[in-house]
């Protein structure tokens, strides 16, 4: 069991055998943090847990459901801590609070609430932290908007060092990747994609492939998994009414810039390209450009307004203060329209570009009009409060 570190402030010159001339905190709390709920995932006990007794019931039902976690250890530590700050003379109240499975910002908030219910049942003026580890100390400073936070007790479980014990941890990571599909569907996945593909492309003599394809599959799994792209397939079962439009507006959206671009390229004369041409060609060649700008801009503009119109449509229905920002995008992407023509206009027919600098600052003007009474509007909808995003 770690041992307590928590240190009474003893005034200059006082003596130390009276406690409660040494107290400068009249009620402390020792509260024991489970950012990740489990005590109520694996334990089934709801928070908050207020008491010796029911944290000691709470502690011990969790390392009968689990007995290599931690968070038992730590709720032991919390009432340990308590037991010694009651012997030397304090009032103190112990209690277990615990957030939510997947963390961040729930959980967080779920934390506050209950702090914020076991202070108004025990009017603490400061509060001693105990926890198994820098997550569940991530959200001091929620606790510290509550109470004072006069001591942070970690508690560390010593393992055996000898080289069995080593190998039975060891053991038990090496089964969490095989039998966790958290972690198996990555490190075992991946692995096997790329043995089979090797073993395929030395079955078809395409060896010649194979560097590219283990490239592509690598490449394929970093991008799944940097930006949740199996995340966000495997929670389509749950999306809400608003989603869906999201989803097709972005899909039409996308289609539909596809088409501009294919308008694009087919608005090219195509007496102007050739084969022997670079990109660099291309791109300086004025009437290429601005045939492919001229061909595209209508087609792309309507293709961007579909996708932006499907987030106005869904953040309009779900009551979000983004609504205000999607207005005002539509607005600007309205506003350079005009300009975008008049650039065509000067690339392929050199006409006169103060035409396309006074559209820009006569759009720059309305922008800045829709975007103050927009704010205003939505401020005054929402009883005087500013939006924030």
């Amino acid at each position: 069991m770690p041992h307590s570190n928590f240190e009474k402030t003893v005034p200059a010159g006082s003596k130390t055998t009276s406690p409660s001339k040494e107290v400068t905190h009249s009620k402390i709390l020792v509260l024991c943090i489970d950012r990740d709920d489990d005590i109520g995932t694996k334990g089934g006990i709801e928070t908050p847990i207020v008491g010796r007794d029911a944290c000691i019931n709470a502690g011990t039902r969790l390392a009968i459901e689990d007995p290599e976690d931690a968070d038992s250890n730590a709720i032991f530590g919390a009432v340990k801590h308590y037991e010694e700050l009651v012997s030397k003379g304090y009032t103190v109240e112990v209690a277990v609070v615990a957030g939510k499975f997947n963390r961040g910002v729930e959980a967080d908030e779920k934390i506050s609430l209950e702090v914020k219910s076991i202070l108004e049942k025990y009017n603490a003026d400061g509060a001693v932290i105990v926890s198994d580890g820098e997550d569940d100390e991530t959200v001091l400073p929620v606790i510290q908007s509550r109470v004072p936070v006069i001591s942070v007790q970690r508690v560390i479980i010593r393992h055996s060092r000898s080289v069995e014990y080593s190998y039975a941890v060891l053991g038990r990571y090496l089964k969490m990747l095989v039998y966790d599909s958290q972690y198996s569907k990555f490190f075992l996945g991946v692995p096997g994609v790329l043995l089979t593909a090797g073993a395929l492309a030395v079955i078809f003599d395409a060896g010649k492939w194979i560097t590219a394809i283990i490239l592509a599959i690598l490449g394929g799994a970093f991008i799944v998994r940097a930006f949740d792209i199996d995340k966000t397939v495997s929670s389509f079962g749950r999306l809400t009414p608003t989603s869906f439009i999201k989803i097709f507006s972005v899909i039409a959206g996308v289609l539909i810039i596809l088409a501009a671009i294919a308008n694009g390229i087919s608005s090219i004369p195509t007496n102007m390209l050739w084969p022997e041409m670079g990109v660099l060609d291309v791109l300086g060649n004025r009437v290429i450009v601005g045939s492919f700008t001229t061909g595209t801009v209508t087609l792309l503009w309507i293709g961007i307004a579909t996708i932006l119109g499907g987030f106005l449509l869904s953040d309009w229905f779900r009551g979000s203060a983004r609504t205000m920002s999607d207005i005002l995008r539509l607005v600007v992407l309205a506003l350079l329209y005009i300009p975008v023509l008049q650039f065509t206009s000067v690339l392929t027919e050199g006409t006169n570009p103060f035409s396309l600098i006074s559209s820009l600052l006569i759009g720059l003007a309305v922008s800045l009009v829709a975007a103050t009474f927009l704010y205003q509007y939505f401020r005054n909808k929402k009883g005087g409060e500013v939006l924030k995003h």
